[in-house]
């Protein structure tokens, strides 16, 4: 429990953004509705044990007790009205929080492509025409909206003081919004596990001032690293632990192409797969 109040070991509590923080505060309302219902539970519990003792022979006895009114009717009202304000809190919450929902800003929303590899992540920038690998970063302030997919198995895309976790799959195209209220340094993830190098799939997130974000894409494409098929090939394969790596050049249409190649016809449409 005294590990918990270190915010670094659950960043999920300590959210950058209102995705993340909309999600902690749904977080906290259901665990309060579960208080509702545990709380009295185990009071009762000890307040049974304790009246009907062996040694309490003042207790009122009634073995021939069939039937209370009172009692049924707390046994099924009040699970009901918290079975009734759980679903509300869900449904309003389902809607509210969709990922594929774009953020409401001033800001037009960031473009990001992610691609799911084994072990990493690749990260694809069509706007500024570049990709780096393990390491994403965008504007704070600025929405931030991301088209995933993934040309291995299953993965699970998660910054967890930033938004929600929602699934990479092949052939497929997932999204999620996300947005940085300020200027930071956070930790992604893959929470899916994907095979032996899962415990390394971490990437890093920086949310940066407009101008530290134009250096970091002048500083990307000096790299001289062009992402072309045959590079793209090399990168794919299996690989641990992988650094940093930027490229300054990205084949046009890469990110479409990489679900395409897992499908017999036509193009990839959204997936609805999301937790």
């Amino acid at each position: 429990m005294t590990s918990a109040c270190d915010l670094r070991r659950a960043p999920v509590l300590d959210p950058k953004g209102p995705i993340a923080l909309a999600e902690r505060d749904l977080l906290f309302d259901a665990f309060y509705v579960m208080m509702l219902v545990i709380v009295p539970i185990i009071i009762l519990t000890l307040w049974f044990a304790w009246k009907y003792r062996a040694t309490n022979t003042e207790a009122k006895y009634t073995p021939t007790w069939a039937n209370s009114v009172k009692l049924d009717a707390i046994t099924w009202l009040i699970p009901t009205v918290i079975v009734i304000a759980v679903a509300v809190l869900l449904w309003r919450s389902t809607h509210r929080l969709d990922p594929y929902r774009p953020l409401e800003s001033k800001e037009p929303p960031f473009d990001v492509q992610v691609v799911a590899q084994d072990w990493k992540w690749l990260f694809i920038y069509p706007e500024q025409g570049i990709a780096v690998v393990n390491q994403l970063a965008f504007p704070a302030g600025r929405p931030v909206s991301l088209r995933i997919t993934s040309d291995t198995v299953m993965n699970s895309f998660y910054v967890p003081q930033l938004a929600g976790q929602i699934y990479a799959m092949a052939g497929m195209q997932t999204r999620l919004q996300m947005l940085a209220d300020q200027p930071g340094k956070f930790v992604g993830r893959n929470s899916q596990y994907s095979g032996g190098g899962y415990s390394d799939q971490h990437f890093e997130v920086l949310a940066m001032t407009p101008a530290d974000f134009e250096a970091w894409v002048a500083r990307a494409k000096q790299s001289g690293a062009a992402l072309d098929a045959n590079a793209y090939t090399a990168l794919a394969a299996k690989s641990r632990a992988n650094p940093i790596t930027y490229y300054s050049t990205v084949e046009p249409k890469l990110f479409d192409s990489i679900i395409d190649k897992f499908r017999h016809s036509g193009h990839a449409h959204d997936a609805p797969a999301r937790r």
